[in-house]
């Protein structure tokens, strides 16, 4: 289930983007945590397993579409198609008609989205 980002999950965040390979340093996860927080067109949505927070994906927001700027599953639960399923519940949301890579997301992203289509397709 996706669930969108507010402050009492600042820390729980904060440990997710950390396993983005960009993330790693202290300083930069401040600053990014600071820029979901403060700019309106930044969104960050969790992904909740049951009881447990599993991945994140945040997306700089234009209008209806999404730029993925972030997205990444805790490393125990890689595998299992969670980053797809946070791609299409986005979709599903209403909120975004289309969504797209930025530069440092695109081969993930660009892998999902033909995963997702393909599916649909079938």
């Amino acid at each position: 289930m996706l669930v969108r980002y507010k402050k009492s999950l600042e820390k729980i965040a904060m440990g997710l983007l950390s396993f983005m390979p960009e993330e790693k340093d202290v300083k930069r996860l401040m600053e990014t945590m600071q820029s979901y927080e403060q700019e309106e067109n930044r969104q960050l949505y969790l992904w909740k397993k049951d009881e447990e927070y599993v991945g994140i994906v945040g997306v700089i927001a234009e209008g209806s579409v999404a730029t993925i700027q972030h997205i990444t599953v805790v490393p125990s639960y890689r595998g299992e198609g969670i980053a797809k399923e946070m791609l299409k519940e986005l979709l599903a949301s209403g909120e975004f008609t289309k969504i797209q890579p930025c530069e440092e997301t695109e081969p993930f992203i660009n892998k999902c989205l033909h995963s997702i289509q393909e599916a649909d397709e079938n």
